[in-house]
């Protein structure tokens, strides 16, 4: 177990554990500090610079720093509320605003925190594959190269004309369609769409996946590849028969199974 130790907070002192990041203390006791690239699956590193707070004690330098990254340690004391952190986060605000305005999720949490306008402007692709709503957190290319190990998209391009998406722009033999992309991108710039028996990716060069049909049902229900990749990680003594079946019938063989097993009788594959 985690020792615990003390953090103050905004003048309150709250309980920690060893190891945590001031975020996550102040989102656990409701203390509102604004974050948009902060994933608990990935180490932190402070992309999206919303989540500031200022130091004003403790064994680290005071001034203003990312709570995502901020260990948490005795002694330490932080304010998450000043005139600077709330004009820094106005300019942070509008630039997101300028960057991706196609992004509801940015305008909702701009509102939030009393920023309806920007005073930036950014020539926008009106054929942007991701609806200009990306934001370059980088959330997308984390959980598809370092998570997953797949590397289907990565950063394309240098400076203002950094974006992401799928090598040379084409479509990509390597993506399994396995939507992690798009679950942990905060903005909401990620489409799929499955239509009949394929998956589509569509930010992503219009990527298709095949999807497996169920041999019960007959409904299409995941990506082939996802299911060959997840299979290949799991452990193989697992019923193999599962693999091509989709959750509804397989609840119904389990439960089948049960009923049966009660009875004495051993279900036929």
């Amino acid at each position: 177990m985690k020792n615990s130790i003390l953090v103050k907070i905004n003048g309150k002192v709250f309980k920690a554990f060893e190891g945590e990041s001031l975020l996550t203390v102040a989102q656990r006791e409701g203390i509102d500090i604004p974050a948009l690239c902060y994933n608990e699956a990935f180490e932190p590193y402070g992309a999206c610079r919303l989540c500031m707070v200022e130091v004003v004690a403790g064994p680290y330098q005071p001034g203003m720093t990312t709570s995502c990254t901020l260990k948490v340690a005795n002694g330490l004391e932080v304010i998450t509320e000043t005139d600077e952190i709330k004009k820094y986060r106005k300019v942070i605000f509008e630039l997101y605003l300028a960057q991706a305005p196609g992004s509801e999720v940015i305008k909702e949490m701009a509102i939030k925190y009393g920023v309806t306008s920007t005073r930036f402007s950014r020539k926008l692709n009106p054929l942007d594959p991701l609806g200009n709503k990306c934001v370059l957190c980088g959330l997308c290319v984390r959980a598809c190269n370092d998570a997953l190990g797949i590397g289907a998209i990565n950063y394309i391009g240098r400076g203002v004309n950094t974006k992401i998406n799928t090598p040379y722009l084409e479509a990509s033999s390597d993506c399994i369609g396995c939507n992690a992309c798009a679950e942990v991108c905060p903005t909401g710039a990620i489409k799929v769409e499955n239509i009949q028996d394929k998956r589509i990716m569509v930010s992503w060069s219009k990527t298709e996946v095949p999807l497996k049909q169920c041999r019960i049902c007959g409904k299409y229900f995941t990506p082939e590849p996802l299911t060959l990749f997840a299979y290949q990680k799991m452990d193989p003594s697992i019923d193999k028969e599962l693999e091509d079946l989709c959750p509804d019938c397989r609840r119904k063989l389990f439960s089948k199974k049960e009923i049966l097993a009660q009875k004495g009788i051993e279900v036929k594959k």
